[in-house]
């Protein structure tokens, strides 16, 4: 394969000197080095810097500017600057054109990682060997990815793709009342694992970013194994489990208790029944019918999150990422501080989601403040923060007798701190089973006041002690 295509860089140059719209896209995509030809790249240059100062690089500006610059020294550099505005191309064509300049481009870079590789390959220890496996890999895929076509809407098009969706919404909502009266919302995304969370944000959606932030020991990789029940379980949709903290054993064995209901210490122990057997054996038979791919790594890094990540949607075309938990995550640079690197790595779990267009929920370690361990600055990439934190009996108390019921059970609460596509600042009641690592909702028995609200009524009110 050639390396160069000088006959496109011309077609998109000769462009520009005779269209403004074919200036916008092909500055909006290509730089000087997307360029093979010195001239090439000079005469790109000129015409960006002349249409920025909203001058038309017209064949006579050039010249003139090119006089002025240097550009153009002599009947030669005049001459070929003649011959490139010959190549005028029809102004529905520069796409075309653009694109076959910024694949050669890509080609080229291409071809110097392979040169680059090869060379750090051959001189390198084993010990090294995987780190620049993966470094190439996550290389090339960046280099795969699809420029994209940014444009400016018109007024028009916004309203007519308003209307569409909401008319497609509608019927949509309609059909699910019809078939399932008293089922589940109507959801968006993915489910939450939580029925007032999924009324709130109808589901996780593609390219969200979701922070679930607990202490150590309460509950944040039962919250992620429920959540993961919830999706790749009952719903039998895709989701990339990764683990930094425990075996593939201790996540075997907590699914066991999670499916089942049975005591997670009794079946650490092995002190079951035969008929508990059997339900553990139903329990692992569901889970072995669905879509969670769990992926062990202590070692995480950044580099291998996203290579994962791309292996899991080309593979398995998973909906859901969840990372357990963010704060085990290697990242090789001691001279940063800890809140620059998690913003740094949040940020990357937000672009990963945007590109593969599925949802990440990061759990995070809190404070004993209750703050996001690391920085307040990463809530900024989320679309979503949320909390989960014990309540004391008092607590408790209060938030049965604002509401006027009585629930089940009841020693959480799920805090949502900030909701970008939605109502946020209340907390919803949360049931955490510690013997089985079950997280659920917590259900009303009995109201107490005529007319009380429902049992996540608490959302967008603060939850205060008396």
């Amino acid at each position: 394969m050639q390396l160069t295509d000088l006959e496109s860089e011309q077609r998109v140059l000769s462009a520009m000197m005779h269209s403004d719209d074919a200036c916008a896209e092909a500055i909006t995509i290509l730089d000087e080095l997307d360029f093979t030809d010195l001239f090439h790249a000079q005469v790109f240059s000129l015409s960006r810097t002349i249409y920025i100062k909203n001058i038309r690089p017209t064949i006579a500006e050039l010249l003139k500017q090119g006089l002025d610059t240097g550009l153009v020294v002599g009947m030669e550099s005049m001459e070929r600057l003649k011959k490139i505005s010959e190549h005028y191309i029809d102004d529905d064509n520069i796409n075309f054109w653009v694109s076959k300049v910024k694949t050669k481009s890509k080609v080229r870079q291409m071809d110097e990682m392979l040169t680059k590789y090869k060379q750090s390959l051959e001189t390198a220890i084993d010990a090294d060997a995987e780190n620049i496996i993966l470094q190439a890999s996550n290389e090339f895929s960046t280099l795969s990815l699809t420029d994209a076509n940014e444009d400016i809407q018109e007024p028009g098009e916004v309203a007519k793709l308003g209307y569409n969706l909401v008319v497609e919404k509608m019927e949509a909502y309609r059909k699910h009342k019809n078939e399932n009266p008293y089922g589940p919302p109507l959801l968006d995304g993915v489910p939450t694992g939580i029925p007032s969370l999924d009324v709130i944000t109808m589901g996780y959606k593609p390219g969200d970013l979701i922070l679930l932030g607990a202490k150590t020991g309460h509950g944040k990789t039962a919250f992620a194994l429920n959540t993961v029940n919830a999706v790749a379980v009952n719903n039998n949709s895709p989701v990339l489990y990764i683990n930094t903290e425990m075996s593939k054993k201790q996540i075997a064995l907590r699914w066991g208790s999670i499916l089942s209901g049975i005591k997670h210490d009794k079946i650490r122990s092995g002190g079951i029944t035969n008929e508990e057997l059997i339900q553990i054996g139903n329990a692992y038979a569901k889970l072995e019918q669905s879509q969670f791919y769990p992926a062990t790594i202590p070692n995480l890094t950044p580099a291998k999150q996203q290579s994962l990540a791309r292996k899991a949607k080309i593979r398995k075309n998973v909906e859901l990422i969840i990372l357990d938990y963010v704060g085990r995550m290697e990242t090789y640079d001691p001279k940063r501080q800890e809140w620059q690197v998690l913003k740094e790595i949040v940020r990357a779990q937000k672009i990963l989601a945007q590109n593969l267009q599925l949802a990440c929920l990061v759990l995070v370690q809190l404070n004993p403040d209750g703050s996001i361990q690391g920085a307040k600055q990463i809530a900024n990439d989320c679309d979503m923060i949320l909390k989960l934190i014990p309540i004391d009996q008092e607590e408790i108390k209060d938030i049965q007798a604002r509401q006027g019921v009585i629930y089940d059970h009841i020693n959480y609460k799920l805090e949502i701190e900030k909701n970008r596509d939605g109502q946020a600042g209340g907390s919803i009641p949360i049931w955490f089973d510690k013997e089985t690592q079950q997280v659920s909702q917590a259900l009303v028995t009995k109201k107490v006041t005529p007319g009380a609200q429902s049992d996540f009524s608490d959302i967008g009110k603060e939850v205060k002690k008396k």
